[in-house]
């Protein structure tokens, strides 16, 4: 009798398990045409390549919102964060590399800009074009996320536990946070990842705390206690398809797999950098272009990124 119970138990598990899923896919956003085709684009790359943004998209939060969350007015939308994730079909680590938004590039037909401006002048597809054309890696999936959608899916899973390196205190970003480990609500994750406090660097710093800071959370969005209890796992559910935008190709198969990558500790740096350069748009970030080279190829090729240049980073 027992055994019975236990095996209808189950049964309804699977049952339930396999209609979130198929619901959690016919909700995921589309967006058309950021993966187009064009002349000269890379020829596919071995592994499997996100590029996961988080923009400045105001949408979604209230008057109110905007002034607890010290988001500003700012008309329009551009990138605050980007990253490229690189899953290797090797089975080495997963590789997670900051792309800084004030990197000096080469937009396609448009010149010498800051990285961010690629997304501002031509939205997701000219943005993953000029990734493409300056890294020689090719990008297979695309993920969006604004700051509403930032904040619900941190406050979905209860908070995130960061440990918080050193105290910050800064009104423009609408954070005060103590130095240790701590669990950050929605609002002070969104502090945490965009504020320019510490650090000599500001932006480089600004850039560990956003790895930091997405594995912790994809980690406790995939952790048991949160899967299995249906009053976490739904409203997360709800909170991700209603936040992430993802290229049209992209489904819930997909996710799954950035899913179990970004909760595998994948290895983190940034593109190394050295100097500055001047830009239409001002100044920005040069990169070091032989560690740069030896970073992407590692990944156009499936192999370990050299410690060297993690180290770097």
């Amino acid at each position: 009798m027992i055994l019975r119970i236990v095996a209808v138990l189950v049964a309804l598990l699977l049952v339930t398990a396999v209609g979130l899923f198929f619901w959690i896919d016919s909700r995921l956003g589309g967006i058309d045409n950021a993966l187009d085709d064009y002349e000269g684009r890379v020829a596919d790359t071995p592994g499997t390549n996100w590029l996961l943004v988080g923009s400045d998209s105001r949408k979604g939060l209230s008057a109110a919102q905007r002034r607890k969350l010290a988001t500003g007015r700012a008309a329009g939308q551009r990138t605050d964060s980007m990253m490229l994730l690189h899953i290797s079909d090797a089975g080495d680590k997963p590789t997670l590399v900051s792309l800084p938004r004030d990197s000096a590039v080469t937009v396609p037909g448009k010149g010498r800009h800051k990285l961010n401006a690629a997304y501002a002048i031509g939205g997701p597809s000219l943005l993953v074009k000029t990734v493409e054309t300056v890294t020689g890696v090719r990008v297979d999936h695309y993920m969006e996320i604004g700051f509403a959608g930032f904040v619900d899916i941190v406050d979905a899973v209860g908070g995130v536990e960061i440990d918080v390196r050193a105290a910050v205190d800064d009104p423009k970003a609408g954070l005060k946070l103590k130095k240790g480990k701590q669990v950050l609500t929605g609002d002070q994750a969104l502090g945490y990842v965009r504020t320019r406090k510490g650090g000599a660097l500001p932006d480089f710093e600004r850039t560990k705390r956003q790895r930091q800071f997405l594995s912790a959370v994809v980690k406790k969005a995939a952790s048991p206690g949160v899967l299995i209890n249906p009053f976490t796992s739904i409203p997360l559910a709800m909170s991700a398809t209603e936040a992430v935008l993802v290229d049209e190709g992209t489904g819930a198969f997909d996710m799954l797999s950035l899913g179990l990558a970004m909760g595998d500790s994948p290895v983190t740096t940034v593109v190394p950098f050295g100097g500055n350069e001047s830009v239409d748009g001002g100044t920005a970030v040069k990169w070091d272009r032989e560690k740069a080279l030896g970073l992407f190829n590692a990944l156009a090729e499936d192999k370990p990124v050299p410690k060297e240049i993690i180290d770097a980073g």
